[in-house]
């Protein structure tokens, strides 16, 4: 569509050539609605044209909260979250006093005095004992873990429908300066932690490098 009717800007340039220096005020009058009916197509034109990326925007809008809406983040933060850290919590909680229990009986036994056998070996059976039901957090812990992986599951799968929908794209950079420093304190101290199986250098490798 032609922003505005070439007829129009021909009349427009020959009402000019005939007029010049003699203009009226109804010359005047005349020039505007020429004028007007020249711009009218393009007024017409900016109007769909604005009303179309209008619509546009409201549509993106609506599916960005329908999908932050699946996102379900108030359950992600109010739940999810709150649910997993406490989950951890009881994990670090039962390893802690399970180590401990553990700690405690070898130590019993190391420094029990051997001399009565029928009296250490009862020691023992009773501080074994003692160990089997400790080591029992095992079983405790492994369905505190599932929940946990269940939970960072289901907020990976949302996390990424969401990136998805939205064509979400990373930015280099950090998010906030704290979270540069620690970028930059573990590269500098080679703070990466305990590697996953496969990964990193095994101790055979690191007895040898200082062999």
């Amino acid at each position: 569509m032609a922003l505005a009717d070439a007829s129009h800007f021909d009349r427009l340039i020959e009402f000019l050539r005939q007029k010049r220096d003699n203009v009226t005020f109804h010359d005047i009058i005349t020039l505007a609605e020429v004028a007007a009916q020249s711009l009218q197509g393009f007024f017409q034109a900016m109007d769909a044209k604005v009303y179309g990326e209008l619509r546009e925007i409201a549509g993106y809008i609506e599916s960005m909260r329908r999908e932050i809406g699946v996102l379900q983040v108030n359950e992600l933060k109010n739940t999810r979250i709150p649910s997993a850290g406490e989950e951890l919590g009881a994990i670090v909680k039962a390893t802690e006093n399970a180590t401990n229990t553990i700690m405690e009986c070898a130590e019993a036994v190391m420094a029990a005095d051997a001399s009565d056998p029928a009296a250490y070996k009862a020691m023992v059976d009773d501080k074994m004992m003692v160990v089997f039901e400790a080591c029992s957090f095992q079983d405790i812990t492994g369905q505190r873990i599932a929940k946990v992986v269940e939970t960072l599951q289901h907020i990976e799968s949302r996390v990424a429908r969401f990136a998805d929908v939205m064509q979400a794209k990373d930015l280099d950079g950090f998010l906030t300066e704290a979270e540069r420093a620690r970028a930059e304190r573990k590269e500098k101290f080679l703070l990466n932690g305990p590697q996953l199986e496969g990964q990193g250098h095994d101790q055979k490798m690191v007895d040898k490098l200082f062999g």
